[in-house]
């Protein structure tokens, strides 16, 4: 497999040099970065054809996905695909991470939609959410990845740039399967590791996040979420070897039927997200999660949480690092009660009942 630390490319942030195809208004779109070592997977031999298939120009069932950050002060923009008439949207989470309010907008009849979170797996990168009030839209046409070839035209298709509008259309050919690479979200700095890819040399962009790869016959085959650094944020060339990823359908549509079904586990969360009201970070050589920020307002705040304390156990669990707190926050709901206990600067240990408020997806 090949491994890359790329930048996401389906959110768009409005100056951007794309990581996640994220657009932050700042576009979305991811980015990979060059100088990291590839392990070349097996080659795979396109198969031949008598006459060469062409690209298939954009399909219906696509939505333009903007987002506001409140906690952070930022907007973010997307793309989602159309799952069925009623309005569920396929898209990535990091194109809807952290955001407290999400608004889709059908590229096909024009309107706009305010959207909630049906739910999402934040290892997967794979998010769904409900346009509310939607009906009869036209949804898209997915087949499965698994016929996809080296050398296969695609078209890659989203909201570049986060700029609305009827989505941006470019092409290429598949140029790799199998790729793995570490993604970084530039909105945020975070990173996140993603495996089994479609690679293309379609000039994906910031916004593209969420959108879909299209076969010569119009039907998604992947989900577009990540980009090379070599793009440039205002229109001017690409620069050369660029390389855009993509989830393959497959296992994108595995997940959502997951979230579908209602079904949460460790890294799938259904529903609402539960808020605590803190940010932290790694407690250095010590147990727990170090509290660098409490945010006025929320449960951690109410319960009297200071800045520097460690967090050291939550509903029960020890808390280790930061991760393992997020992953015992998404356990919960909002309105949950839990028992939390931390230890001050100075050293007391101080326990407290909490209950969650509700806070953006995570």
């Amino acid at each position: 497999m090949s491994e890359d630390t790329v930048r996401r490319g389906a959110r768009a942030a409005i100056p951007i040099l794309l990581v996640t195809l994220l657009s932050l208004l700042a576009p979305g779109c991811r980015i990979v970065e060059g100088g990291a070592t590839r392990d070349v997977p097996p080659p795979v031999t396109a198969a031949p054809t008598t006459t060469p298939a062409k690209p298939s120009g954009r399909r219906p069932g696509v939505v333009n996905i903007k987002t506001e950050q409140d906690l952070n002060g930022t907007r973010a923009a997307g793309t989602g695909i159309v799952l069925d008439p009623s309005g569920l949207v396929l898209t990535n989470n990091h194109v809807i991470r952290g955001a407290t309010e999400i608004v889709g907008t059908d590229t096909d009849d024009r309107r706009t939609y305010t959207a909630q979170v049906v739910g999402y797996d934040r290892a997967g990168d794979i998010a769904v959410i409900r346009l509310k009030g939607a009906s009869r839209l036209k949804a898209a046409v997915f087949d499965s990845a698994s016929g996809v070839n080296v050398g296969d035209p695609v078209t890659a298709v989203g909201n570049a740039g986060g700029k609305g509008g009827t989505p941006r259309a470019v092409t290429g050919k598949v140029t790799a399967l199998e790729q793995s690479v570490t993604a970084r979200d530039d909105s945020n700095g975070t990173t996140e590791r993603l495996t089994g890819l479609i690679e293309t040399n379609a000039p994906i962009k910031p916004g593209d996040s969420g959108g879909p790869l299209l076969n010569t016959a119009g039907k998604v085959i992947g989900i577009n979420t990540a980009a090379s650094a070599g793009l440039s944020v205002d229109g001017a060339e690409e620069k050369k070897n660029h390389r855009g990823y993509a989830i393959p359908t497959d296992r994108a549509l595995d997940i959502a039927r997951q979230i579908q079904r209602g079904e949460a586990s460790t890294t799938v969360h259904i529903g609402p997200t539960a808020l605590l009201g803190v940010k932290v970070r790694s407690n250095a050589n010590s147990p727990g999660a170090r509290v660098a920020e409490v945010v006025p307002g929320t449960p951690a705040d109410t319960a009297g949480v200071p800045v520097g304390a460690a967090i050291v156990t939550f509903d029960g669990r020890a808390v280790d690092s930061p991760t393992a707190l997020t992953t015992l926050m998404m356990a919960h709901h909002p309105g949950d009660v839990v028992q939390m206990q931390w230890t001050t600067a100075q050293g007391a240990h101080v326990s407290a009942t909490v209950h969650l408020g509700e806070g953006p997806p995570q």
